[in-house]
């Protein structure tokens, strides 16, 4: 997969993107990654990507022009009749890598995009070519999102910028990948993958201050041990998370388990579940 970013601060890739599985993503082939500087499609020697916004208020915004230019440029497409793209400073970033690629899936962060999840997720992993349109300051202009085929955003909460936001994203895609995680079945045992939170896990030592590890674990019974994590799965979603059991594929014994929760006063410890 190749996975590109444009934004104004292109260094903070360096460490998320040079460290634990995206260093090895990358080094195994998996994904080609390169950070763009938006910068370097501007026209002026002060390599502005901003401006004051039309009817007043608080911030600035990022200008459309270099953010059309760019992706021009990445995508190898000639810039339209009359539209000047010189510049008068040089690249001080990488020069577009893949302009006669497939074209890129583009993505825009922002507030007011579809709200991330590992549905999202997993679609975006099914993509060629990825590339993700950072804002900064008070937000884009608003004609930049015309070139957008997914707006995303992580949530109700604001970020300083979408560098942060990408990064996110990234790795909840790039994990979904195949060769990149350990385990053939890692990416596919987790939180929400089934649309339920995942059972709690435990390792050495077996017993660590007075808490023990759940007997069950240790008994060798597959079957026993598959059944009371999908208990746990169940009851600690419908405790801590009851909206995503409105779209979780339940089974009928899923549906009797939870049943028989609620009748017994929805008390954890009458089924031995544990939230911590």
């Amino acid at each position: 997969m190749i996975i590109e970013t444009l934004s104004t601060f292109p260094l903070m890739y360096e460490s998320v993107m040079g460290s634990s599985m995206m260093k090895r993503a990358r080094e195994r082939g998996v994904i080609d990654f390169t950070a763009y500087d938006l910068r370097d499609w501007t026209h002026d020697r002060h390599r502005t990507t901003d401006d004051d916004p039309y009817g007043g208020g608080a911030g600035l915004v990022m200008r459309c022009e270099p953010i059309y230019e760019a992706v021009d440029a990445l995508c190898g497409r000639p810039a339209p009749e009359g539209v000047v793209t010189g510049r008068e400073q040089p690249l001080t970033g990488p020069a577009p890598q893949h302009p006669q690629g497939p074209a890129p899936t583009t993505v825009f962060l922002t507030p007011c995009g579809r709200r991330f999840d590992d549905a999202l997720a997993t679609e975006l992993a099914g993509c060629e070519r990825l590339l993700f349109v950072c804002g900064h300051y008070e937000g884009i202009d608003e004609r930049a999102y015309d070139l957008a085929d997914y707006q995303v955003s992580l949530g109700d909460y604001v970020l300083t910028s979408g560098e942060l936001a990408s990064m996110v994203v990234i790795d909840a895609v790039v994990r979904k990948l195949d060769g990149v995680l350990g385990a053939p079945d890692g990416a596919t045992d987790e939180s929400f993958v089934e649309g339920l939170l995942e059972a709690p896990q435990y390792t050495r030592p077996a017993v660590f201050r007075g808490r023990e590890v759940p007997a069950v674990l240790l008994s060798g019974d597959h079957g026993a041990v598959a059944r009371w994590r999908r208990e746990q799965s169940l009851a600690r979603t419908a405790a801590l998370r009851p909206d995503l059991l409105c779209q979780a594929p339940l089974t009928p014994a899923d549906r009797s388990f939870l049943d028989s929760c609620a009748s017994s006063g929805a008390d954890p410890a009458a089924h031995g579940i544990i939230f911590r």
